[in-house]
C-alpha cells in the first residue's frame, strides 16, 4: 500500500484509499486482507492514510469509523466500505467499481 495524505488525494480523480488507526485491532486484520489482494495482483493498487492526522478530511467526507474502504472513482465518492467481512467482499467492491485492476 501507498501512504498517502489529503492533499496528494485532491491532484486524484480515481483511488482506492484505507482509511486506519494505527491502534485499531480490525484496521490491522482488514489491511491483511488487502495486503493479499495486492500480493494476488502483483501490485500496489491501494493508499493508505492515518485517520489520526486527516480530520479535515474525515469530517468533509463524513467518515464515520476506521477501518474504511474509501471508493473514489470519476471524481466523487463511490461507497465507503466499513465492514471488511472477507477479502471476496473486497473483491466484488474491486469488480464494481475498478474491473480494470482485472483486465490483462
Amino acid at each position: 500500500m501507498i501512504e498517502t495524505n489529503s492533499k496528494e488525494l485532491a491532484k486524484k480523480d480515481d483511488y482506492l484509499l484505507f482509511i486506519y488507526s494505527p491502534f485499531c485491532g480490525t484496521c490491522h486484520v482488514a489491511r491483511r486482507f488487502l495486503e493479499h489482494i495486492e500480493q494476488t495482483l502483483k501490485r500496489q493498487i491501494f493508499y493508505e492514510m492515518n485517520a489520526m492526522y486527516e480530520e479535515a478530511f474525515l469530517h468533509q467526507y463524513k467518515v464515520r469509523s476506521v477501518p474504511c474502504l474509501f471508493i473514489f472513482r470519476d471524481g466523487e465518492v463511490k461507497e465507503q466500505v466499513y465492514t471488511f467481512y472477507s477479502i471476496q467482499n473486497i473483491y466484488h467492491y474491486l469488480l464494481e467499481y475498478a474491473p480494470e485492476l482485472f483486465a490483462e
